[in-house]
């Protein structure tokens, strides 16, 4: 019967929309010369479409619009606003539907997000700029009612495709940022973008993606791009990408018995380009110390975590508000490229250091019980990887990305800056490594079609 109700809510839609837009080119028809009105159309009609493919196609354009919105190309500023209308449509519709089909669990971990998101609201309340701190915890609202529901919704059950899918577009991701590259645009903006997202993503994904049993071609292709992908973290001189994506990557080596594409990368390097390993202090003095004259290794992150710890001390209960610091002496207009907010805070910072000091203690508890609750699920995937020495599971890249991410926010300030494209995938996958964790009651249950099908010259992953 709600099916009948709603086919025939379709039908009617249909049939009354061209009488509506016949009625506005006589009436107003300013508004069919007008680019503005127009776009707005084209927008509305793309978004309805791509609510009736919910599942397969609104992660992607999720991703799609915050990416868009941070690089810095043309295209970036179209996005800025879009994207917000994209995420409450994505969270409303996941909601919805979630509501309808009662077919997932909401445990701890989602009264925890719940309860980190009031903590958020609660802290706007006392904030010096109460307007930016809502947005920014609405906004946190939305992004963790859509990973709770919407992205759920598109991995469960379709874990191959999602997947699949996740894996192709991170490598059309990297080749696209390297031709950039090559041409002489940097279209991650800045290097600790271009670090953090090589680094804490694609690293992970790529690597886990050449573990897996596909064709020579794939395989190969994998392994050539992983190899751009470390290589666009060692051009952008980012310590932090770099020590995210090699953890990431070891703990792969070690559980999944990938050492060897290791070492042929380091062999690839020192053929290809040996000054990058002979020229050991010039690399040291670049990458790790930053040029520091002093010969510190966090020489570069002294003057912010300061900053971070005055305010803490100042705004120790409820904060400063999310994404905002009390800082009289700086324009509150002024944004950076981890944050989406007006009045950000330091970049090169820390985001634990951040979320003290923007909710305060009070407000740090339940995030606080969120992140340990998450590395609970990491180290039981890494453990089911140790035992079983198979990294054909769903719930593997999602363990080494949120562990990469760990590693990389305690020393950039992106991982609660929901305008931020790593943010929103973090959270994501954050909410889906829950589901799909493994369990001693659950084992295998999500093993991957590649553990099954041997194909010729492909890499096996179990043993």
């Amino acid at each position: 019967m709600t099916e009948r109700i709603y086919k025939a809510i379709l039908i009617a839609a249909a049939a009354l929309c061209p009488l509506v837009l016949v009625y506005f080119a006589y009436s107003r028809p300013g508004y069919f010369g007008s680019q503005t009105y127009m776009g707005g159309l084209i927008l509305l009609e793309f978004l309805a479409v791509a609510v009736l493919m919910y599942r397969q196609v609104f992660f992607p354009i999720v991703m799609l619009a915050f990416l868009f919105a941070g690089v810095d190309l043309p295209v970036g500023a179209y996005w800025t606003a879009a994207r917000w209308l994209f995420l409450a449509v994505a969270a409303a519709a996941g909601a919805v539907l979630m509501l309808k089909e009662h077919s997932h669990h909401f445990g701890l971990f989602h009264i925890i997000a719940s309860f980190a998101v009031l903590a958020t609201l609660i802290s706007a309340a006392v904030s010096q700029y109460p307007g930016v701190a809502i947005l920014k915890a609405l906004s946190f609202g939305l992004l963790f009612l859509y990973a709770g529901t919407g992205v759920r919704l598109a991995v469960t059950g379709n874990e191959n495709r999602f997947f699949t899918s996740l894996l192709g577009g991170c490598e059309v991701f990297v080749a696209g940022v390297a031709v950039l590259s090559v041409a002489g645009i940097e279209a991650m903006g800045n290097p600790n973008s271009l670090g953090a997202v090589m680094g804490v993503a694609a690293a992970p994904l790529l690597f886990w993606g050449t573990l897996l049993n596909e064709t020579v071609w794939v395989h190969r292709r994998r392994l050539l791009l992983y190899g751009v992908c470390m290589y666009l973290v060692f051009h952008s001189h980012s310590r932090d990408g770099l020590g995210a994506a090699l953890i990431s990557s070891g703990l792969l080596c070690i559980f999944a018995t990938g050492t060897g594409i290791i070492l042929t990368l380091i062999a690839a390097v020192a053929i290809l380009h040996p000054e990058t390993l002979s020229n050991t202090a010039s690399v040291t003095s670049t990458i790790l110390y930053k040029g520091s004259s002093d010969g510190s290794l966090l020489a570069s992150r002294q003057s912010p975590w300061k900053a971070a710890t005055d305010s803490i001390s100042s705004h120790y209960w409820f904060g400063t508000g999310l994404g905002t610091t009390e800082n009289l002496d700086r324009p509150t207009g002024s944004t950076g490229m981890f944050s989406s907010s007006s009045v950000v805070t330091t970049e090169n910072g820390s985001s634990y250091l951040a979320i003290l000091a923007g909710v305060g203690i009070v407000g740090a508890l339940p995030f606080s019980f969120l992140l340990l609750f998450l590395l609970s699920r990491v180290f039981r995937t890494m453990w089911w990887m140790l035992k079983t020495g198979n990294a054909c599971h769903p719930a593997v890249p999602l363990a080494m990305v949120l562990l990469a991410g760990l590693i990389h926010a305690g020393f950039e300030d992106w991982l609660f800056a929901p305008g931020y494209y790593l943010c929103v995938l973090f959270w994501t996958f954050a909410f889906v490594l829950v589901d799909v964790a493994p369990s001693p009651a659950r084992g295998s249950a999500f093993a991957w079609r590649f553990e099954a099908e041997q194909r010729t010259g492909g890499i096996a992953s179990s043993r």
